[in-house]
């Protein structure tokens, strides 16, 4: 006896509720279908089905059987279906969520070679710094800063984001080179504060040094929410800012932007790649998140305090 066989036949006569019908839509005889049933109940020694001349009903025990036996079949044909895809190329739609910056810089540059390997695949990408709710949402994956909270995601670590401090000349000129991080909660000096889509919070400068953790809410004019506005804030001259080493490193070999408080180091802050769980991912959504893993791993910049 197959037992696949024999456990689609079972879950065909459940749903349909006869013999008949299930027979039908299997493309098989009648007689097939009951000794396939017959041969599945005396290897399970278990009765799965009531059976009289008007109707067949399930037994506790079918019912049980039926419930999986459902489920594995579905995770059969979504194997075959992943395989048969993967034989052809990966294709279809993609929603990713990243922010601006990390869009910017480091998505959208290198997709070329995305589209090179898989030519047949279509992303959406959202630009936000928002956290959204990818099943809510549809979202396939996302990128995200800082601890990942809702246990229901997988959570790829991709590393430490390094962040650092900077102004514009423009600033410096005004307000002079804080040479503390305490400085930058005096009269003297201004910051441009970023606040949290989520919590709706200021983040502070958390600096740390030999051991040290200080934490400094700066006097701030300007507070934003996103990235890119934020970045164009602290080259207009409106404050100290800070953001990860690879957004600013164009800005300070221009010299529109100067590093400071280089004896402080900021605390790193985790990147992580978020996505429902793998039993769900289709073969585009894997492809995608191993290329983007790939692409985050060959950015040292990204992780490297000095280099």
């Amino acid at each position: 006896m197959d037992r696949f066989t024999a456990m689609e036949a079972f879950v065909r006569v459940v749903e349909s509720g006869s013999f008949t019908k299930a027979a039908d839509a299997l493309g098989r005889p009648k007689a097939a279908v009951t000794r396939l049933i017959q041969q599945l109940e005396a290897q399970l020694r278990v009765k799965l089905l009531h059976r009289t001349t008007r109707r067949v009903t399930v037994t506790p025990e079918g019912m049980t059987y039926y419930q999986q036996a459902l489920r594995l079949l579905g995770e059969v044909r979504e194997l075959e279906a992943t395989l048969s895809q993967t034989r052809r190329g990966p294709r279809g739609r993609l929603r990713v969520e990243s922010s601006g910056t990390i869009s910017r810089l480091l998505i959208v540059p290198a997709l070329p070679s995305f589209y090179a390997r898989y030519p047949q695949m279509h992303i959406e990408l959202g630009v936000s710094d928002r956290v959204v709710d990818l099943l809510a949402d549809n979202v396939d994956c996302a990128i995200r800063g800082g601890p990942v909270k809702d246990e229901s995601l997988v959570a790829r670590h991709l590393g430490d984001l390094c962040y650092w401090v900077c102004a514009s000349p423009r600033y410096l000129e005004r307000h002079g080179t804080p040479l503390h991080p305490l400085e930058l909660a005096g009269a003297s000096h201004a910051v441009v504060s970023y606040f949290s889509s989520l919590s709706g919070k200021e983040l502070p400068f958390v600096f740390v040094r030999d051991g040290e953790k200080l934490e400094v809410q700066g006097r701030s004019l300007l507070t934003l929410n996103e990235t890119n506005a934020y970045l164009a804030a602290g080259l207009a001259g409106l404050g100290v800012m800070y953001a990860p080493r690879f957004v600013l490193e164009p800005y300070l070999a221009s010299g529109e932007l100067v590093r400071v408080l280089e004896g402080w180091r900021l605390e790193p802050r985790p990147l992580f790649l978020v996505y429902p769980p793998a039993r769900q991912l289709g073969a585009g959504v894997r492809v995608f998140i191993d290329w983007l893993t790939e692409l985050f791993a060959s950015r040292p910049n990204l992780w490297r305090e000095d280099g």
